[in-house]
């Protein structure tokens, strides 16, 4: 592999840090871009109403949307490698502006799913900004300044839900594509304006690129086992919030309002990021996948009891608990990534942006499967259905953890 030292044309100098303002940027940029995945989440109900659509139709949006994105991933986030990284992000700032303008004027599902598939690929443009703070970085801030800018991903899932189920409900479903075009649009200019470019780290054509990422995934284990692990929990995740709005609308007769407002229970992750990190440092990796494993399997499970116990609590009851197992799901799922990236990233130092690439494609695989298969289950088995799903699939997580603990100790 040829590869050039990775230096920056204007960047401020290392021992000044990065400046604050810049990382704001970053850590903006991202959650924006990343937000885009999840505002149609809370909007099902609504949406398909008014597309007259029905529940496989709808679910085929937050479905095309993950496979779109793990698509990117894979084929896309490794060009920030072989390109100035500014560019790049320039360049998908101004397609996800594109495709989001799409969806807000599409005329029928068809028209949704392909836009929601055009914004799958183009909102990589996050997993070009984190690894853009981590260049920029001085060693001494690294860890810091791409823990900000995480948690601007992780507040931009969060918020992602409330905003569009507030929007959709009093604004409408394409209000809230419309003005998430505008956001990117803005966070396009203020990348051209602020961001400073980068001298590409490798000379190898795109094919060499993506060939490396293929001995990459061979030559190392520990990369297989944390992208299926992982991407078994983002399954589950992904089961619960892509049917959470159907259900609540055809259960409790709830609009997309309080679909978005679950995802307060979001904030979990946040606050699993940092721990994740403190822990995985003092007691290692394995311990906290496993513990953030088994947390999400059993959250996953006590959803079980809202349907079985129906006639003996309330409505008001049913849906505490369910906001209860998506606060433990959510910080198990967290915590669990967190320490898998701890994993990856110290397989191959030289390598970590294709490492992270084939991780997330793992991650979003398994987002757009369980999009797809809890679609499916909760219109053949109803919401019990999903919470099996998603209960089995966080367990075969742990299993996979747990066995690879036992071969390893032999």
């Amino acid at each position: 592999m040829t590869s050039i030292p990775s230096v920056h044309a204007q960047p401020a100098p290392a021992q000044a840090g990065v400046p604050a303002g810049l990382v704001l940027l970053l850590a903006t940029g991202t959650g924006l871009s990343v937000a885009s995945l999840y505002y149609s989440q809370p909007m099902l109900g609504v949406l398909g109403a008014d597309l007259q659509a029905g529940t496989r139709a709808v679910g085929l949006v937050p479905t095309v949307t993950q496979l779109g994105y793990a698509l990117g991933i894979l084929l896309l986030a490794p060009l920030g490698d072989r390109f100035d990284r500014r560019s790049v992000i320039l360049v998908k700032a101004v397609l996800l502006t594109l495709a989001l303008l799409l969806c807000g004027v599409a005329p029928g599902i068809a028209g949704l799913v392909a836009g929601s598939l055009a914004v799958g690929l183009t909102a990589t443009m996050a997993q070009d900004l984190v690894p853009a703070a981590a260049t920029l970085a001085p060693e001494a801030q690294r860890g810091k300044v791409v823990g900000t800018v995480m948690t601007g991903l992780l507040l931009g899932i969060l918020l992602s839900r409330v905003v569009s189920g507030f929007v959709a409900e009093h604004f409408g479903w394409r209000a809230m594509y419309l003005g998430a075009a505008l956001a990117i649009a803005a966070v396009g200019v203020a990348v051209w304006r602020g961001l400073p470019r980068f001298t590409p780290t490798t000379q190898l054509g795109y094919g060499a690129l993506l060939g490396s990422m293929i001995a990459l995934w061979r030559r190392h284990p520990g990369l297989r086992r944390a992208a299926m692990a992982q991407g078994l929990l983002s399954m589950g995740f992904s089961a619960f919030w892509s049917t959470l709005a159907v259900m609540l609308h055809g259960s409790f007769h709830l609009g997309s309002a309080a679909a978005g407002a679950f995802g307060l229970a979001g904030a979990a992750g946040a606050l699993a990021a940092p721990l994740a990190g403190r822990l995985s440092d003092r007691r290692g990796p394995e311990l906290v996948i496993r513990l953030g494993a088994g947390l999400a399997a059993l959250s996953f499970a006590a959803m079980l009891l809202a349907p079985l116990f129906s006639s003996m609590f309330s409505a008001g009851a049913q849906l505490g608990l369910i906001v209860a197992s998506a606060i433990g799901f959510d910080f198990g799922i967290q915590a669990a990534l967190v320490a898998h990236q701890t994993i990856v990233y110290g397989l191959e130092p030289a390598a970590r942006s294709r490492l992270n690439a084939l991780l997330f494609t793992g991650v979003f695989i398994g987002m757009a499967s369980g999009a797809a298969l809890g679609s499916l289950a909760l219109s053949t088995w109803g919401w019990s259905g999903v919470a099996v799903l998603a209960t089995l699939a966080s367990t075969g997580a742990l299993v996979l953890r747990l066995a690879q603990r036992r071969a390893s100790s032999r």
